[in-house]
């Protein structure tokens, strides 16, 4: 299976900061890079259609992944509601217009997982016509992880803390509804219904020199 993880924006994308000056892509290329670890462990491939270069334009990024054939377009961003300080909170996550079936139940199955385990409130599945969804020849979701005009949300996504939180839920849905084939023999240490104790776990892990890695089932 291959999925395009698109971390929106670029790092100078004029606007895309917080009232403070926090650059949205800082958060949207940290949980993509989380997403992107947690999907190859589990042996999926993975392309990224960002750069930290330079903002790659719409068109591009989705005329690659309809060149390469993607099975799934996941885009990452931070949400904003007008340009300073104010108390709009919450995740929410987009599919296209015209409602493609697939796209739905992947965005309610991703949404639903961000939401219990970032415990933000529930802003639902909605439509848009961005362009990332509607030219985009395979099933495409367009996911906003919190808002960076909210102090209290603009504090979450600058922690690495929840930019691994946030990519490791998206990519942990992902596998949860695609049920990628294949396998490995695993030797499990813990489980665990929040996200948050098996990061926790699994740091502690990693610190006494044990590779560790977290899968949802």
């Amino acid at each position: 299976m291959k999925i395009i993880l698109d971390a929106g924006h670029g790092y100078e994308t004029p606007g895309k900061r917080s009232p403070d000056g926090f650059r949205e892509y800082e958060f949207n290329r940290q949980a993509a890079h989380h997403c992107r670890k947690l999907l190859e462990q589990a042996g999926l491939t993975v392309m990224d259609s960002h750069s930290d270069e330079w903002d790659i334009p719409l068109s591009e990024r989705t005329g690659m992944a309809n060149r390469w054939k993607a099975d799934c377009y996941v885009s990452i961003h931070a949400n904003a509601y007008g340009t300073g300080w104010n108390s709009a909170n919450g995740i929410e996550t987009y599919v296209h217009t015209s409602r493609p079936a697939e796209a739905v139940k992947l965005a309610q199955s991703v949404q639903a997982q961000l939401v219990k385990e970032t415990g933000l409130a529930d802003r639902g599945v909605k439509t848009a016509d961005f362009h990332v969804l509607r030219k985009t020849t395979m099933t495409a979701i367009l996911i906003e992880c919190g808002f960076m005009t909210n102090k209290t949300e603009c504090r979450l996504l600058q922690s690495k803390e929840y930019q691994q939180l946030c990519g490791e839920t998206i990519g942990m849905a992902l596998l949860s509804f695609y049920k990628p084939a294949g396998g490995l023999y695993k030797v499990q240490t813990g489980a665990f219904s929040q996200l948050k104790n098996a990061q926790s776990l699994a740091g502690k892990l990693r610190e006494n020199g044990v590779p560790a890695y977290i899968t949802y089932s």
